[in-house]
């Protein structure tokens, strides 16, 4: 029986274009010892995670330069990084975009206004 305990610290990648709640999860997920790196819009998204492996991804939908359906689209067709938990952060609430997000591969959705930062970390936590 292999009672070996991971030290490791776990990474989140954040991908989201609004500053203040970008560092809001950041400064929430360090104070509960995750390790966090994070993109402002999906081309440097997917640019960083040429060489980041995270333990999980959380994701905007509505980011500059390339929306986050297109980054998660990357995200799947990648073999290295296919199988990373993406948890889509969005002000989109409709029922199709959440539809679409999780047909595509995403591990679950939060619509923004709908839940808190405790929240969300509380979701982080069971996917990583």
């Amino acid at each position: 029986m292999n009672t070996q305990i991971s030290n490791k610290t776990k990474k989140i990648f954040i991908i989201e274009d609004e500053k203040s709640l970008q560092e809001a999860l950041a400064a929430r997920l360090k104070k509960d010892g995750f390790e966090t790196e994070a993109a402002f819009d999906g081309a440097e998204a997917l640019e960083k995670l040429k060489t980041l492996t995270p333990d999980v991804i959380l994701l905007d939908i509505i980011l500059p330069k390339m929306d986050g359906f297109a980054v998660l689209e990357k995200i799947k067709e990648d073999i290295r990084i296919k199988d990373i938990p993406v948890i889509v952060l969005s002000n989109l609430g409709q029922d199709t975009d959440i539809k679409r997000a999780l047909d595509m591969g995403a591990a679950d959705y939060f619509v923004k206004a709908q839940h808190s930062i405790a929240e969300i970390l509380t979701l982080i936590k069971t996917y990583s």
